[in-house]
């Protein structure tokens, strides 16, 4: 199959940083390619991909410290491009966001297939969505869908990470127990409950966190009073092959949302080095924990709290095991391979599901 990933251009794929879309474009794409898809990549010139590369922008839009950049002129010059190359290929799928690329392909949706990454909920989304009916989409969680429920639903495909990407140790920090947060420390992530749970259980709080520009003030004026160095830690924005240390070694990971998470990358990847979860039950994240076995869903700090014991009995091997079959990027490749088909063989018909 020919297949054509567009990613948003705001980070590389993979993201050197934080960047959980490109973070997923990049473990999809190499596992079609595993498969023996032919598959063309259109991102950022920074990207690394075993795809066939078309780079769309020199570098990725965040890390270039270049002024007075245009995100709307970078994606339209993109889509421009895909337009050009469109018939090369059996299905473009697109990764961007609000649905910028429909009027592009109207004249071919069949031919298309979109994941949005981010929350549908917005009160925009649904009335631009309606002009454009015929253009199939994946979501990437059943809850992800309640914000749009009229869309032209194909799939629902949970994310997949590579299986050999994380090796667990199954020991945590000897000297010290600790719990994590992984993310933004943005007001939706809610870091400072996460720092109320852990000083409420007695145990330290590493924070490994990107501050968005958006988040600056929220950080400042709340987050930042609480870190002390010593019970409240913040590591700053960490690299990808940091990251396994850092959550491995974790006794747990503190999800404390306070918003429709479409999904919960850091949930799975904490999974992925056999450490437990503790998280909202709110979102996607009940269809990600397994409340007793790979973590807790909460929706208290009180309930959060007192469930830090029970955490630390977790099988940790039983975290990895629940990892393995669900949340593999094998998997998530097979599953999309599998919507693909069902596009190709009943064009125009109503799909969804």
């Amino acid at each position: 199959m020919r297949i054509a990933h567009v990613a948003p251009l705001h980070e590389s794929v993979p993201p050197r940083f934080y960047g959980g879309t490109e973070r997923i474009v990049s473990y999809l794409t190499e596992g079609l390619v595993e498969l023996g898809h032919d598959v063309t990549l259109f991102a950022s010139g920074d990207t690394k991909t075993s795809a066939k590369l078309v780079a769309c922008r020199e570098r990725a839009l965040r890390l270039d410290p270049r002024p007075h950049k245009s995100e709307t002129a970078a994606h339209l010059a993109m889509l421009a491009e895909v337009r050009n190359r469109a018939q090369q290929f059996d299905i473009i799928h697109f990764h961007l966001s609000h649905f910028l690329h429909f009027p592009f392909f109207e004249h071919m949706p069949d031919r298309t297939v979109t994941t949005p990454h981010g929350r549908l909920d917005y009160v925009d989304l649904a009335p631009a969505y309606e002009r454009f009916p015929r253009f199939p989409m994946i979501s990437i969680s059943r809850s992800q869908r309640t914000g749009l429920p009229r869309a032209n639903w194909l799939a629902t495909i949970h994310h997949g990470l590579p299986i050999n990407m994380y090796e667990p140790t199954f020991e945590t920090d000897a000297d010290e127990p600790y719990l994590a947060f992984l993310g933004r420390l943005s007001r939706d992530k809610r870091p400072d409950r996460a720092i109320e749970i852990a000083l409420r259980s007695g145990l330290k709080l590493k924070l490994a966190a990107k501050i968005g520009d958006d988040d600056r003030a929220f950080f400042h004026d709340t987050v930042e009073p609480l870190i002390d160095g010593d019970r409240v830690d913040y590591i700053g924005e960490i690299e990808e092959d940091r990251k396994a240390e850092f959550l491995g070694k974790a006794a747990g990971l503190l999800f404390p949302i306070d918003w429709p998470e479409p999904f919960g990358l850091a949930a799975i990847e904490a999974m992925a080095c056999g450490t437990p979860v503790i998280a909202w039950k709110c979102g996607a994240l009940p269809e990600i924990i397994d409340h007793g076995v790979t973590g807790f869903l909460v929706d208290t700090v009180d309930a959060a709290v007192a469930s830090i014991p029970e955490l630390l009995r977790l099988d940790r091997r039983q975290v990895r095991a629940v990892f393995e079959n669900r949340f593999s990027a094998t998997r998530m490749a097979h599953d999309y391979v599998a919507a693909y088909s069902r596009l190709i063989s009943a064009p125009g018909e109503a799909r969804a599901s």
